[in-house]
């Protein structure tokens, strides 16, 4: 199994290296100022010179996006469970959804740095308010998964609400979850990043890439955005691989692993 996921990553990893090599030939061929694309040998030089810089920078954004990502999720799971629940609440909440996910996130992040600060409690708020609605309305969808025959097996058994939501509802949801948990991880980046434009301390990885472009220091912003993208893919696979540990009942791994 291991050696089975070990080949599946060279393919990848080799159409990287070759689109890297490519990159670097035409920047050096075609003399391309640097403060328009620098070569990644450029990037990677400076990324190794401003190691503490990017390592503060990642902490203070980190940090925002931790703490939004984990109440935004998380309240987003139990009102879920409070609408499947009531039906005003659903009437009344869920059309909210699509009303949130289509205001602008410039509009939001600078709303959130008057009322919070200018540290990473608004940042957070940014975070909560962009994962909040994709968790309420996808364990909604995973909640009705459940077959009405499934449900009434359980009535059969003289099980409680309750019990029919701990042992069959919210098991079924679980792949509906951690399909909001795994996009979230992205849309936490993004709102995470794009809130430091607009007010933080002089820290923070939105900060270095606002502050660079000001500078033209382009290569310093290609190793913050290096930084933003290998953090967004660990926190994804960390996701993807709890998901494949918890519902490795449900038949889409089961087809996988055929």
């Amino acid at each position: 199994m291991i050696d089975r996921r070990l080949a599946d990553l060279v393919p990848p990893f080799l159409f990287g290296l070759v689109i890297l090599a490519l990159w670097e030939l035409v920047v050096r061929a075609a003399g391309v100022p640097t403060i328009i694309l620098p070569a990644p040998s450029a990037i990677a030089a400076r990324f190794l010179v401003s190691i503490p810089t990017l390592a503060a920078d990642f902490w203070q954004t980190i940090k925002g996006l931790l703490a939004g990502y984990i109440v935004g999720c998380g309240s987003g799971l139990v009102v879920a469970i409070l609408v499947d629940r009531s039906d005003f609440l659903r009437r009344g909440l869920l059309p909210m959804g699509n009303l949130v996910s289509a205001l602008p996130i410039v509009g939001i992040a600078p709303i959130m740095v008057m009322w919070f600060g200018f540290d990473w409690p608004s940042k957070a708020a940014v975070v909560v308010v962009m994962t909040f609605f994709p968790m309420l309305v996808n364990t909604v969808a995973g909640l009705e998964s459940a077959s009405p025959m499934e449900r009434d097996l359980m009535k059969t058994y003289g099980a409680s609400d309750w019990q029919t939501l701990t042992a069959l509802r919210l098991p079924a949801a679980l792949p509906f979850i951690f399909n909001a948990l795994k996009v979230n991880t992205t849309l936490a980046m993004i709102g995470a990043i794009v809130a430091e434009f607009f007010g933080t301390p002089i820290v923070g990885m939105g900060f270095r890439i606002s502050t660079e472009v000001g500078h033209l220091g382009i290569d310093m912003v290609w190793a913050t955005i290096l930084v933003a993208a290998v953090t967004g893919s660990a926190f994804y696979g960390l996701v993807a691989a709890i998901e494949r540990r918890v519902t490795f009942w449900h038949p889409s791994f089961r087809a996988k692993g055929a």
